[in-house]
């Protein structure tokens, strides 16, 4: 199974990004899917999750109202737009799989079973 996560960058506060992650080596829509992030000194944090179908998505407090998580089932990837950017953003995103359900990723990284490589976004005031 491998989980690439693309799109990070260097940008300025009230920008917007968006991040992809593409999955092989699984059936994509029998897992749901999500996104954590970790800053510099930090605990890796839950940021948004997406359920098998698309059809319900979670968010961590922080990013609610302003990144939205989504899917294309037949490309086999997952997407965050982050928008309203802010230095407390800074962080290496990573894309995550569960073969459970979206709301399990809510409760943090244990319950991840597949993690991929991370992608940094830089935010600048």
């Amino acid at each position: 199974v491998q989980l690439q996560a693309f799109g990070g960058g260097s940008v300025q506060a009230g920008d917007s990004l968006r991040l992809s992650c593409t999955a092989s080596g699984l059936i994509f829509d029998n897992y749901a899917m999500g996104w954590f992030r970790q800053a510099l000194g930090k605990e890796r944090e839950f940021v948004a999750s997406i359920s098998r179908s698309g059809g319900s998505t979670y968010y961590g407090d922080s990013v609610k109202g302003r990144f939205t998580v989504s899917r294309d089932n037949a490309k086999n990837t997952m997407y965050l737009q982050l928008s309203s950017l802010n230095p407390e953003d800074t962080a290496v995103y990573y894309c995550a799989a569960n073969r459970r359900g979206a709301m399990q990723l809510v409760y943090g990284p244990v319950n991840v079973h597949y993690w991929g490589k991370g992608t940094l976004v830089t935010v600048s005031s």
